[in-house]
């Protein structure tokens, strides 16, 4: 072993070898478990290292990228496991991406190696033989006939690979990840996620949300999104915890799992704890073994957040950050929950976070700029694109795109993303302060988006777009005679649309520049 080597494994920084540490203290204890498969923390560190073993023999190297497109299982934890400790980048694919948006991150990463999981291979096969890097595919499942690329199933793969612990040098910053971030209006943009930033951001998470070695997670929320991998899956294989794999979310399935497997944490979305509390059997639940539950990508209205915390029990968190924070930046803790309703919460340890003039000025507090950040959490860099980069990196800080301000409780509040704030009649209006608004007016809405469309008058005007709960019959004008109550004249929408659904990211995200072009004509 070089001395290089053998200092690097002394000293470094690297998310695999937080697995490799929690295998190593406790072999015994659950790590993973999907459907009727129980890998101990010694059974799934060794096969982590087979599969880093696998890819190595298959010519990665340090630096090299290697795609993955599945859902959510024990081998996706496996494969992003195995790059880390390699040295390789992972680059999760996300599920919800039309061809052409796969075909560039896989060009744009150089996947040099292309893992995807059954299902998906005759959706994914055209981008993937498409991409001059791929040499070779290997597919979790029975792979179906290929032509002009190598293709392997993964337990050909890793089948009697070493199980030893992979000897790479590895850098503290080299990167992990490239996550895509959707784009609304281009193409996805590589968001490169360092090992620093990553084990920082999952100790941050244990350490803000208390998170112990017998705690039984669910995850049900999408893995290729950072949000589920890195705000809970790092940190709890960090320290140790459970992790139990669901391929998506379903009210009954997931309640049941909590009764019978004693599950300690959840994370999920609004509408998600929603439909548990609108399901029949919710009263007769034991769910007395919760002691987080955490949520995001949405505000909470704020009487369905009372009942959640009556029905469930437990300390209720807001996580708030983004792809680029790796992603926690802000939590709303369980104590402010009910004080300060609608706050997105204070800065977590390891985070910076300051309001910012156009100028370049800080700002005190009360006064309304950009939230901007600096901290180990933060990217290190948008791939093949300096000038975003620049551009996010400006005056020596990280510009999140989003408007807020700090109250004199030191409480940050979210105010818009820059891109959804109305200008309608000369002012500026947040479209989330509308649909809190909203939600308050009608509590039979179980979905709100709020947006500006072209108007001759107006320039944008206000406009909803709602969703009623089951059983509820909606009265757009009732509705906008009660948000009189609750918020200024002006800022009431000039027109409430019920509809069956709204367009949603695969991460259940609504997608508001949808909403916006579909409806772009309706005032003309």
């Amino acid at each position: 072993m070089s001395d290089q080597l053998a200092l690097n494994l002394i000293h470094r920084v690297n998310v695999g070898d937080s697995l490799t540490r929690s295998a190593a203290r406790d072999a015994a204890a659950t790590a993973v478990v999907e459907g009727d498969r129980r890998l101990s923390y010694a059974q799934f560190n060794r096969y982590v290292n087979r599969t880093a073993h696998a890819l190595a023999s298959a010519g990665i190297d340090v630096g090299d990228a290697v795609g993955l497109a599945s859902g959510n299982s024990i081998e996706f934890l496996t494969v992003y496991y195995a790059c880390a400790k390699l040295g390789a980048v992972c680059v999760p694919i996300n599920l919800g991406w039309r061809a052409d948006e796969v075909r560039h991150v896989l060009s744009d990463a150089t996947v040099a190696l292309f893992v995807v999981a059954e299902p998906l291979q005759e959706v994914l096969a055209e981008p993937a033989k498409s991409t001059a890097t791929i040499e070779l595919v290997v597919v979790i499942g029975e792979p179906t006939e290929w032509t002009g690329v190598r293709v392997t199933s993964f337990a050909d793969f890793v089948a009697d690979r070493s199980e030893d612990e992979p000897q790479r040098v590895v850098d503290d910053r080299a990167p992990l990840t490239y996550l895509y971030t959707s784009g609304t209006t281009s193409l996805p943009k590589g968001v490169v996620g360092n090992h620093t930033a990553v084990y920082l951001e999952s100790m941050t998470m244990a350490l803000e949300g208390q998170f112990r070695a017998d705690d039984r997670f669910a995850a049900m929320m999408p893995m290729f999104h950072t949000a589920q991998l890195n705000c809970h899956c790092t940190s709890a294989i960090m320290v140790g915890a459970t992790i139990h794999i669901l391929p998506g979310f379903d009210a009954v399935v997931l309640l049941d799992l909590i009764e019978r497997e004693s599950i300690t944490q959840v994370f999920g979305l609004p509408m998600m704890y929603r439909a548990m509390l609108d399901h029949e059997s919710i009263e007769r639940r034991d769910l007395s073994s919760l002691r987080r539950a955490l949520y995001a990508m949405a505000p909470m209205p704020q009487d369905m957040l009372v009942k959640c915390i009556e029905v469930f029990d437990c300390g209720f968190y807001l996580l708030f950050g983004q792809t680029e924070m790796s992603p926690t930046a802000t939590i709303f803790r369980p104590e402010n929950q009910l004080t300060h309703p609608g706050a997105a919460g204070t800065p977590v340890v390891n985070v910076q976070v300051a309001i910012m003039s156009p100028d370049g000025d800080l700002l005190p507090s009360g006064s309304e700029g950009e939230i901007v950040y600096r901290g180990p959490h933060v990217m290190t860099e948008y791939l093949n694109n300096q000038a975003a980069t620049d551009e996010a990196f400006r005056f020596g800080w990280f510009h999140s795109g989003d408007i807020g301000r700090f109250d004199d409780d030191g409480i940050l509040w979210f105010t818009d993303r820059r891109k959804d704030v109305i200008k309608t009649g000369g002012e500026n209006v947040s479209s989330l302060e509308v649909e809190k608004a909203l939600y308050s007016a009608e509590p039979g809405a179980a979905e709100v988006v709020v947006v500006g469309l072209p108007h001759d008058h107006w320039s944008e005007a206000i406009t909803a777009f709602v969703v009623a709960r089951p059983g509820v019959v909606l009265d757009p004008e009732l509705i906008r005679r009660s948000m009189r109550e609750h918020i200024d004249a002006y800022k009431i929408p000039k027109a409430i649309v019920v509809v069956d659904m709204l367009p949603k990211t695969s991460t259940g995200k609504i997608q508001k520049n949808k909403v916006r072009d579909a409806n772009s004509g309706l005032y003309r």
